[in-house]
């Protein structure tokens, strides 16, 4: 016997209309986080290379108006820019400046994690709470039916266990999409980190020149 989506969905029960609105909002959000990644440039080693050619030149203020040139879009070039135009406060500031326009980029890129997060959690949990929703159902008719039989049984519990699956598909989509968008926002992280470290020596270097 086989079943389309249509079908499946009704035999879930009243619970299936709550996940097929987790569904939703997972497939919203996954999309929303990879426009948004996709449509912003991370790469960080390129511009960090650029920057650091410059000011060993004595370029500082081209390098500055490099970084100023790029729209919000490339998310390196404003953590940095807040580097160099603190340099003459002393490297104390510098850090603390580069780090804590890292933290607000860094921020928007995570908008939304703690919802996929949350669904991931929410969509199994849900679906288990319709499974046994489904089995006291199951169990009721067999409770009332004079003749008990293994098809009855299983039918029963064949409709119950749908919303598990729904919901566990569900969590594993949301899972796996909050993996991945960490994975990108840990190694931005990590390499503007290491960009802000090996730019201030040469900073510091060109001032004493």
């Amino acid at each position: 016997m086989t079943f389309n989506l249509v079908e499946l969905f009704k035999l879930g029960g009243p619970f299936m209309w709550v996940l097929l609105i987790f569904s939703i909002a997972t497939f919203a959000l996954v999309l929303e986080r990879c426009i948004y990644l996709f449509w912003h440039d991370c790469n960080v080693s390129s511009l960090s290379n650029s920057i650091k050619k410059l000011l060993r030149q004595n370029k500082k203020d081209e390098a500055e108006q490099l970084l100023s040139s790029f729209s919000r879009k490339k998310t390196a070039a404003t953590v940095l820019l807040a580097l160099l135009q603190n340099s003459k406060f002393g490297e104390s500031r510098m850090e603390k400046a580069a780090e804590s326009e890292a933290q607000e980029r860094i921020r928007r890129m995570e908008n939304g994690f703690n919802y996929l997060t949350a669904l991931s959690s929410l969509a199994p949990l849900t679906g288990f709470l319709g499974t046994v929703s489904g089995m006291i159902g199951a169990f009721k008719s067999i409770a009332d039916a004079t003749d008990v039989n293994a098809q009855l049984v299983a039918g029963g519990i064949y409709e119950a266990l749908i919303t598990t699956v729904f919901g566990l598909i569900i969590a594993i989509v949301a899972l796996v999409a909050y993996n991945l968008f960490v994975q990108k926002v840990d190694v931005f992280a990590a390499e503007t980190s290491k960009a802000v470290n090996d730019i201030i020596p040469e900073l510091l270097g060109a001032q004493n020149d």
